[in-house]
């Protein structure tokens, strides 16, 4: 199937599910096919995720930036239960994100699966992307279930 195709369908899909960042993030590469600027597709590839990253990591970081959250109310929420329970949260995600960029490394295509699936995690069940990495890395551990669950059968 035509790519630019494949574009305007996940547009729709975008539309269709109130998905602003679905619909945007399609059109904008069906802008750059179409201006005939596919030589910047690997570059957009390579550090698009990077760039998503930094703007999330952006995003987190503002309450310290506007001085909304205090050295104080640092050492509070780290000694707190909830505090101690995302320090255990964040070890246990970058975690998972590592095995996430295993499994790329080593299976590249799952991608199409991981894309599929996002986008109906966000259609149907109003879900957020944070990234293939962290779907990448949930499939490994299911991968890995599956496999050990098979292997006793």
């Amino acid at each position: 199937m035509n790519g630019q195709i494949i574009l305007v369908i996940l547009i729709i899909i975008g539309l269709a599910g109130r998905s602003p960042i679905i619909s945007t993030a399609a059109c904008v590469l069906l802008i750059v096919k179409l201006v005939h600027l596919e030589r910047f597709l690997p570059m957009i590839e390579r550090r698009g995720m990077e760039l998503g990253l930094l703007f999330l990591t952006f995003s987190v970081l503002v309450p310290f930036a506007s001085e909304r959250i205090q050295s104080k109310d640092m050492i509070s929420a780290l000694t707190s239960w909830p505090g101690i329970l995302a320090l255990m949260g964040g070890a246990a995600a970058t975690y998972i994100n590592g095995k996430g960029l295993e499994m790329l490394k080593f299976d590249p295509q799952i991608i199409v699966g991981l894309v599929a699936g996002s986008i109906i995690g966000i259609v149907f069940f109003r879900g957020i992307p944070v990234g293939p990495l962290m779907a990448a890395g949930i499939t490994a551990i299911l991968f890995k279930l599956f496999t050990l669950i098979a292997e006793r059968f």
